[in-house]
């Protein structure tokens, strides 16, 4: 079997995919609108170092495997990529293909992958694994993310608004969940390049302190903050969420920050925001989920290997169980999945319309790092393999919420 055809039997391609081989090879449409190049003998090399996601992620990265097309698209014509489930007489020519591969063009993994050191989760560790990923370039993610610099799932309030209007209607919608009023004080924690503190402070008067285990995330927020004559009120410090000495804050946001806890470390992560806030104060939790608790869930090779060291997701039971054994009354709860797929669309088509510029800040192989990211992101909440919460909880003031009998958080409509 030739090798465009042996790829696109593997990948159980559609017939709106060609396949194209260094061999000569080809198979599938010509005038299909994605066309998948194999284009040296390190790319079967790769997989054979990591069968499935991760050996096709190093060859993509590596620049011997190319995606000519919408990537994003190519994702649903594909689908999950399993690569267990083939026929016994493909599956044999695949490894003999790919066993001899693997001997006559040895391949190392591509320098860009992660490998934190230390213990899971414990200070040190977490430290890399956030420098890893936040720590690429300011510039790079300004021209990713656009001016908000929010690198977390918008909230859009009509399906055509911009990106700049979702990210401003998401901080919005934070502080209004969290009941945020002037002369407040707000903890920002996994704060990033602290949207949420300069929002709570300039459109509700909030003394408002963020912290992150980002130098560059620090560094770029505290001269914004100056800039835009915040200072009074806002602040943004190079710091773990568990050092924080002060307490008694009225509100705490953590928007973007639980998948880099550990579920084991949840508990501790619930109980400790909940140490940290008034009686009557509230907690609004923003982060990434698995479907269920009952959906199987395992960070592929390539999202651990490339783009969040030691991430883990919950299902969203599992948040609000956490969350309500630590103290807080769970008040309100909704999922925005379809919200994160646009923001990704957003940030997709901002690289491309950067693409040359964050290839010379960043290197050809981060940038494509970041392309196949971000669609296979989008593609994963189109399809419901993963999910956005939003979960407010408040620590009781005796058996009083000061909450209102009903939600008055919903954003205004454009």
């Amino acid at each position: 079997m030739r090798l465009a055809e042996l790829f696109s039997r593997t990948l159980k391609a559609d017939d709106r995919i060609e396949f194209v081989a260094y061999d000569g090879s080809r198979s599938g449409p010509a005038d299909a609108e994605v066309r998948i190049e194999i284009r040296s003998p390190f790319a079967l090399s790769y997989l054979a170092s990591a069968p499935g996601e991760l050996g096709l992620a190093r060859a993509y990265v590596t620049g011997h495997l190319e995606v000519v097309g919408d990537l994003h698209r190519t994702f649903h014509l594909l689908g999950d990529i399993e690569l267990g489930h083939l026929d016994n007489p493909t599956k044999l020519e695949l490894l003999g293909l790919l066993a001899k591969h693997r001997f006559w063009w040895p391949v190392s993994p591509p320098p860009q992958e992660a490998r934190p050191k230390g213990w899971r989760h414990s200070k040190s560790r977490d430290a890399q694994a956030i420098s890893h990923h936040y720590d690429v370039s300011n510039r790079f993610y300004e021209w990713v993310l656009g001016p908000s610099m929010a690198y977390t799932c918008a909230v859009y309030p009509t399906a055509d608004a911009s990106l700049e209007t979702a990210q401003f209607t998401k901080h919005d919608l934070v502080a209004r969940k969290l009941g945020l009023t002037e002369g407040m004080r707000l903890l920002d924690v996994g704060c990033g390049w602290g949207g949420m503190v300069m929002h709570a402070a300039e459109h509700y008067g909030v003394k408002a302190l963020g912290v992150t285990l980002s130098r560059s995330q620090a560094e770029w927020a505290q001269k914004a903050i100056v800039e835009r004559g915040l200072q009074d009120l806002a602040e943004v410090r190079f710091m773990d969420y568990r050092d924080v000495p002060e307490s008694g804050f009225d509100a705490v946001s953590s928007i973007g920050l639980t998948e880099h806890i550990g579920g084991a470390n949840l508990p501790s992560y619930f109980s400790s925001l909940y140490s940290k806030l008034r009686d009557g104060g509230r907690l609004l939790n923003h982060c990434i989920t698995r479907p269920s608790d009952k959906f199987p869930f395992k960070a592929g090779g390539f999202i651990t290997r490339y783009i969040f060291p030691d991430g883990e997701l919950e299902g969203p039971g599992y948040l609000m169980s956490r969350m309500n054994d630590a103290g807080f009354e769970i008040r309100h709860s909704e999922n925005i999945r379809e919200h994160y797929a646009k923001t990704l669309g957003g940030w997709c088509a901002n690289l491309d319309e950067h693409w040359d510029e964050a290839v010379e800040e960043v290197g050809l192989p981060k940038a494509r790092i970041w392309r196949l990211y971000l669609a296979a992101c989008q593609w994963g909440f189109d399809v419901n393999n993963i999910q956005l919460h939003q979960i407010l909880g408040v620590k009781l003031d005796g058996t009083t919420s000061h909450m209102p009998l009903r939600p008055s958080f919903e954003p205004p409509q454009a």
